[in-house]
Formats: structure tokens, C-alpha cells, sequence
């Protein structure tokens, strides 16, 4: 029987992937970096913080490629973008969050957003109270795919990795999770399930509700 949930944040909780890969794609081609590029380095880079991100960028644009500038310029259009329209939360999630609450799980976030900026999110659409524990990308040194960080959150909550589920939408987040021994779900936000989620995760779902059939 699984005792506690890590919730992966941004596409899982809350609808900011499309913000971030708007805003990935519309400064890459500013500086002409072709769109389809743009696209494959946001699949990439979904679910990894900046360090590891870093790697990425520079993998496919040469070592030469001013990363942390360009990522500024990606987080000044994301900021941009939240003070015009805000963030929502994704479909049924406080559902899901009060269900468990109610069948006595423990909750924690294991996000690659650094602390201040994760805390805003859940409290803009209202959910920061359901979380037991919180794990950050600035808190920890290796970011995901490295299981670091839920290794960190199982710690938090006292339990055994095996006695929890993951739920994840990104292909580094689904490794991190699964390397760190959890039970990992894919809830398919904007990247689609492939031959690595497939092979690491123990379900896949359209609809974050769905996970509540595990606890019952």
C-alpha cells in the first residue's frame, strides 16, 4: 500500500508548460534559431533545472552558447507573460489533492522551480496548503534526471520510496523518479508518452484524477 504522493509541479499541477515553451520557442527564433529546433530542445529540457539544462543547450548549440543569458531573457518573457494573463491550475487537481488528504497520504512537490517562485505558483491557484513537504530545484545540487530530488522528499516525509508514487509529465522527470525507486505515473501534459516512459513508468494517464484508483 503506497503511504505518500510527490507531485512533480509545473505541467502536472499548474498549466505553465506552454508557457515556458512559448516562451523558449519565441526567444530561440529571435535570435534565429529554427522552431523545430526550438521544439526539440523544450522536450529536453522539460523538468530539469538550470543546471542540467545548461548541458543541454550547450550540447546542441555549442559550448560557446551564452546559456544563463538566454535563459534570463526566457524568464523576463515567462514573467511577462504570468502578470498579463496568470497561471491556472490544471484540471482536477484540488480534486485529487483533497482526496488524499482525505484517505490520509502524505504530499510533497519535487519541482525543479526554485523555492520562491514554486511557493507563488501553488499559492496564485490556492493548493500550497495540501503539501506535507516541498523540494525545490535550488535545494539540491543534481537536478533531474538524476534521482536526487525525490530521494530528498521521500527523506522529508519518512517514507521508503517504495511506499510512494511519483506522478510526473516530463521524460527527465519520469527517470528522476524512477531511478530513485518510486512508483512513477506519466499524468500527459504537452509531451507525449514514448519508449522511455513507457518502459519506466508503471502507468500512464490523461487525467491527473486517475491516480486516485492507486489508493483505493
Amino acid at each position: 500500500m503506497y503511504r505518500a504522493v510527490v507531485f512533480d509541479m509545473d505541467g502536472v499541477l499548474v498549466d505553465t508548460e506552454k508557457i515556458y515553451r512559448k516562451c523558449w520557442k519565441e526567444n530561440g527564433m529571435s535570435i534565429g534559431i529554427p522552431e523545430a529546433q526550438m521544439e526539440n530542445v523544450c522536450d529536453r529540457v522539460a523538468g530539469g533545472n538550470k543546471t542540467s539544462n545548461a548541458r543541454v543547450f550547450k550540447e546542441i548549440m555549442g559550448e560557446d552558447f551564452d546559456y544563463l543569458a538566454f535563459r534570463q531573457r526566457t524568464m523576463d518573457l515567462f514573467d511577462d507573460h504570468v502578470e498579463k494573463y496568470g497561471i491556472d491550475i490544471k484540471p482536477h487537481v484540488e480534486d485529487t489533492l483533497r482526496f488524499l488528504k482525505e484517505h490520509g497520504v502524505k504530499i510533497a512537490l519535487a519541482t525543479s522551480t526554485a523555492r520562491t517562485r514554486a511557493q507563488q505558483r501553488l499559492d496564485s491557484v490556492g493548493i500550497a496548503g495540501y503539501f506535507d513537504e516541498k523540494v525545490c530545484g535550488d535545494e539540491i545540487t543534481h537536478g533531474k534526471p538524476e534521482p536526487d530530488i525525490y530521494l530528498k522528499a521521500c527523506g522529508k516525509l519518512g517514507v521508503n520510496p517504495d511506499e510512494a508514487v511519483a506522478v510526473e509529465d516530463s521524460v527527465n522527470g519520469i527517470i528522476s523518479a524512477s531511478r530513485a525507486g518510486l512508483c512513477t505515473v506519466m499524468v500527459v501534459d504537452l509531451i507525449k508518452p514514448n519508449g522511455i516512459t513507457r518502459e519506466r513508468a508503471y502507468k500512464t494517464f490523461y487525467d491527473i484524477e486517475d491516480i486516485c484508483s492507486l489508493f483505493e
